[in-house]
């Protein structure tokens, strides 16, 4: 909602707690992104306090109310009195003091409108017109009625809220006034606007950025003193607390059974079953145990939480009365009535043939496949089939069915790849193993879940891999029961506590490669008895031509003796 609140892209994890939680399901999820449905929205703020990522943006209006504070008009600050649980505050006059600081004209505890309200519920109470009746001091939950339960308008009082009721007073006698409301509540921004009387709303998240901008620290203003406090008790200061409205009133009129009921859930459940009610005064506040736990409350945080501002809360409201006199009710001609018009939204009943049709693309055919597990963040799978009828989510969020998708997707890739897997638990039993991988490892039987893996594999290297954490890779590694080699890669997996492992078959490979190294022997082999063989053939070779050398040199040596002789014989004669 651009204007109100929003989430923050980056933030939202697919955990559809916020859809979960919402009352009215007014957030859509889409490319795994929540946001605000406007026009479904009551601002009841209680997406923002279940978001585990803390995703929320409400939007402040700081900026305009500091140019306000800066005009040099007449401000006058409307402060909702649980204040004194998110600020630890024990008297609103330290409140009033840091709010002049900043530049308000004044401040009123917007307490004083809703005893003015409890006094207009008393009078329509006393009418004996209501067979039900319903307070309207909380704006998510009057929304709640005009957009989700029409029926329940009927038993609404017609009667402004506190913040309105004040505004009017502030108004009747400062005419010039401007006036800002601070609390800690993300509705009051809408009726602050719609209302026209408004012209701020601050909740204590942005006053704790003013005080800090401005230095301001609240426990060193000195308290004022007691006489100068207002002179008269208001009972109306236990309104943000459950039961805080039947506190207010000074005696419950008779003839009706009065009850509190806060949270959304409670709520819900209230205005479901009014029609079977009779007689009923119903308190109804959106935020569970009150205003003081709103979604702009400091108290949210503060140790102790709801529980100690609402003890806070009690003590100031007893120590009010204890030392205060009573407040008489007076005399007003202020008009307080306000008539609450059905609000229409967008949304359409989807025809039972889309709802089936629906709930088909995500396995679901008949009544029996329709978990309801609201993981989705809808009650039903067909308050899911509306939703995706209307826009507001994918059919496919769906964990069940992406649970089972998913698995059935993996299941078919692990059995069907052409690697082993095989995944051992912290104590090196069998978890899972796929097809290839029994084969590889020579296991017959398919129902080897649980068992020592040692029975199949060497666990060294798995042992080093889970006790180093590491990654380990060993090549060509032996599988006596079947003779394969293997290419074995462990990786562990120490948040789950599992070690996985993938086995490629490299067999072909290696007795290939031993095939070539045979034949390189052998050819090695080979080649050297040929070497030898021509070795001693050359050597025979050798040893013939030896000898034929020598008695061709005996020959030679005796015919050129011979032909000596011959040339010297002549040459004597």
């Amino acid at each position: 909602m651009a204007d109100y609140l929003e989430f923050k892209d980056a933030k939202c994890k697919d955990c559809y707690k916020c859809l979960r939680e919402c009352p009215v399901k007014a957030i859509e999820v889409k490319n795994h992104q929540a946001r605000i449905i406007e026009n479904r929205c009551i601002l009841c703020g209680h997406c923002t306090l279940v978001c585990p990522q803390n995703a929320k943006i409400v939007h402040s209006s700081l900026s305009e109310v500091k140019q306000l504070l800066g005009s040099g008009a007449k401000v006058y600050a409307s402060v909702a009195p649980s204040f004194l649980s998110s600020f630890g505050l024990k008297d609103f006059n330290v409140f009033k003091i840091a709010l002049a600081k900043l530049g308000f004209f004044d401040a009123e505890e917007t307490a004083y409108g809703a005893e003015l309200v409890t006094q207009q519920y008393k009078a329509l109470l006393e009418t004996k017109n209501f067979k039900n009746f319903i307070t309207s001091a909380c704006p998510a939950v009057c929304r709640l009625i005009q957009a989700y339960y029409p029926k329940a308008l009927q038993y609404l009082a017609p009667v402004d809220s506190p913040m309105i009721a004040h505004a009017k007073m502030i108004r009747k006698q400062h005419p010039d006034a401007k006036i800002v409301f601070i609390g800690p509540c993300i509705a009051k921004k809408r009726e602050a606007i719609e209302s026209g009387l408004i012209d701020g709303v601050l909740t204590f998240d942005d006053m704790q950025e003013l005080f800090q901008e401005k230095n301001i620290v609240l426990s060193d203003i000195i308290d004022i003193t007691l006489e100068n406090k207002r002179s008269t008790a208001c009972l109306s200061k236990v309104y943000p607390i459950s039961h805080g409205i039947l506190k207010s009133f000074p005696e419950l009129p008779i003839g009706y059974d009065y009850m509190a009921v806060d949270g959304p859930d409670r709520c819900v459940d209230a205005l479901q079953n009014i029609d079977n009610l009779e007689n009923v005064f119903l308190e109804m506040n959106i935020c569970k145990d009150g205003c003081v736990n709103g979604p702009c409350s400091l108290s949210v945080n503060i140790k102790g939480g709801s529980i100690k501002a609402t003890a806070d809360v009690i003590k100031y409201y007893k120590n009010d009365i204890r030392t205060l006199a009573p407040h008489h009710y007076e005399e007003h001609d202020l008009d307080l009535n306000k008539l609450y018009p059905r609000i229409r939204n967008n949304s359409m009943p989807p025809p039972e043939r889309e709802i089936k049709c629906i709930l088909a693309k995500i396995g679901k055919h008949s009544a029996e496949d329709e978990l309801n597990c609201a993981a989705c963040g809808y009650d039903t799978c067909r308050d899911k089939a509306w939703a995706v009828y209307n826009g507001y989510t994918d059919a496919e969020i769906c964990l069940p069915y992406m649970r089972e998708r998913a698995e059935s997707l993996s299941y078919e890739i692990i059995q069907n790849s052409p690697n082993g897997i095989i995944l051992l638990d912290s104590d090196f039993y069998v978890v899972d193993i796929n097809r290839k991988g029994r084969e590889l490892l020579g296991i017959n039987t398919t129902n080897v879940k649980g068992r020592y893996a040692k029975d199949f594999i060497d666990l060294i290297d798995f042992m080093i891999a889970y006790n180093e954490n590491r990654q380990v890779t060993v090549e060509k590694m032996h599988i006596p029961s079947t003779g394969k080699y293997i290419d074995l890669s462990i990786t562990c997996l120490q948040d789950q506590k599992v070690i996985f492992a993938i086995m490629k078959d490299v067999s072909d490979g290696v007795n290939f490669d031993a095939e070539i190294n045979k034949v390189k022997m052998e050819t090695l082999k080979t080649t050297d008895e040929v070497i030898k063989k021509q070795m001693r053939v050359a050597q025979e070779i050798a040893s013939l031509l030896g000898e034929t050398t020598a008695e061709t040199k005996v020959a030679l040596l005796k015919l050129k003796k011979t032909l000596s002789e011959e040339n010297n014989g002549k040459g004597t004669k």
